[in-house]
């Protein structure tokens, strides 16, 4: 017997509500293509097969009101079961909370964690928070974080929040600062690294990103927090423009690479560390300046890990 042949879709026009501006083309379809695998949605966004007012646009698109999106024809399955997710990872995540009311979430990332599914991953934050938080419908990244990037994320609960800290980040009102335990003498009179960024795929899909003059304007502002002789130094990173892996760059692009970074990083440095207990990333976002719609702004700070703590004072002992 012959399995049936799961019905397809005709083509559909996909009108935006101004609630929805904001949110990036992935989520959009997720909600509104009930049926559909995540795998497929992603695919034909990779391919380019959805249009936006007849244009190709990347999966990481923010919708417009009024914006017409185009979906192709789809072969319909049962909707995809929500990955139940370790009990530990739960509360983990839920214990990372810094800072919660009704229309935001802020959380401590712990590294190693990816914010979202996608990649062969089946869950990120997002997911997880969304079984932490089922009663919560709108629950959007409002920004992201590498995944071996610990520190503040920001998760929206409500539409106004998501626009309203958009267009923060859109008019640089969010001051984000983070902390990197780089290699060598950082000069104090290196305050800056302006260069611009190129984001390209390997054939393997992994994302890297080098400085081109082709590529988008990036600066980042850097100052001295602490040293560790000639072998390291502890710096402060204020990204002004916020472009993929913009630190991580930056800071190799002004000879200085982070400690535990296996794309842009120094073996032998990252080794070092490593033998000092340090087996991560050594990038924390630990401050955040939040302008609040009502008025006033939110302050936040967060503590690095034991790893890291640990690892900075055997580093002081040397």
């Amino acid at each position: 017997m012959t399995e049936p042949t799961p019905p397809t879709s005709g083509v559909q026009l996909l009108e935006v509500e101004p609630e929805l501006a904001g949110q990036r083309i992935d989520n959009f379809l997720r909600t509104r293509l009930k049926g559909v695998p995540k795998t497929l949605i992603y695919r034909i966004l990779r391919k380019g097969e959805v249009r936006v007012n007849k244009g190709r646009i990347k999966p990481e698109y923010k919708l417009q009101a009024g914006d017409i999106v185009r979906v192709p024809p789809l072969r319909m399955s049962e909707p995809d079961e929500e990955v139940p997710l370790a009990q530990g990872l739960l509360a983990r995540l839920e214990a990372s909370i810094v800072y919660e009311d009704k229309a935001l979430l802020v959380i401590n990332k712990p590294s190693g964690i990816a914010v979202h599914g996608g990649s062969g991953l089946n869950y990120g934050v997002i997911e997880a928070f969304r079984q932490l938080r089922p009663d919560c419908k709108d629950l959007e990244l409002v920004h992201r974080l590498d995944r071996d990037t610990s520190g503040l994320l920001m998760i929206a609960k409500k539409r106004s929040m998501l626009r309203h800290l958009h267009e923060a980040l859109r008019k640089d009102g969010i001051d984000k600062r983070y902390m990197a335990l780089v290699r060598g003498h950082w000069a104090t009179a290196k305050k800056q690294v302006n260069a611009p960024l190129l984001k390209s795929n390997l054939r393997s899909g992994e994302r890297m990103v080098e400085i081109n003059e082709e590529g988008k304007e990036a600066l980042t502002l850097f100052r001295v927090l602490r040293r560790f002789g000639e072998f390291a130094t502890l710096v402060e990173a204020k990204p002004v423009t916020g472009r993929t892996h913009q630190i991580r760059v930056h800071a190799k692009h002004a000879g200085h690479c982070i400690a535990g970074d296996p794309k842009y990083g120094d073996d032998d440095f990252t080794s070092e560390i490593r033998g000092l207990g340090g087996k991560r990333l050594f990038l924390h976002a630990y401050e955040l300046n939040v302008p609040l719609p009502e008025g006033g702004v939110l302050k936040l700070e967060a503590p690095v890990d034991d790893m890291w703590r640990k690892t900075v004072e055997r580093l002081s002992a040397v």
